[in-house]
């Protein structure tokens, strides 16, 4: 069992393998030249990137952006956490894909976590939303 048969989407760099990531994360942006600051939920990979020049190189994690929100995504690293949990013991095998939902009382930003197997001759499985009642 495990992971190596599900994929999570990202906003602009294809699909993931969902047992190489080792971390979920959401920050903001600053806000640049008059655009406001957006939301990002970040999936960190398992594998190292380097960049620089030939008298500074530096190594880091490589991240992922999954999506972008106007708004904190509350609870949507939790959310995408519980769903990976749960397809863990399966055979799933399939892609996640994370969507806005509609933002909730208090002006947070939802997200909602689609999968859709490959074998799937219908519509995707919407597996619900993280935008928080909470106050």
């Amino acid at each position: 069992m495990g992971l190596a048969k599900v994929w999570v989407r990202t906003l602009s760099d294809g699909i993931v393998r969902a047992d190489q990531i080792v971390s979920l994360t959401s920050h903001s942006t600053p806000a640049l030249s008059g655009k406001p600051a957006r939301w990002l939920l970040d999936a960190t990979v398992a594998v190292s990137t380097g960049s620089g020049h030939a008298g500074s190189w530096s190594v880091g994690m490589l991240h992922r952006t999954l999506i972008q929100t106007p708004a904190e995504p509350v609870d949507a690293p939790e959310a995408l956490a519980r769903l990976l949990a749960a397809l863990h013991d399966t055979e799933a095998a399939g892609i996640i894909t994370p969507l806005p939902a509609e933002p909730s009382e208090t002006g947070r930003s939802g997200v909602r976590f689609s999968f859709a197997p490959f074998n799937d001759t219908g519509s995707p499985l919407d597996l619900g939303d993280t935008a928080s009642s909470k106050p």
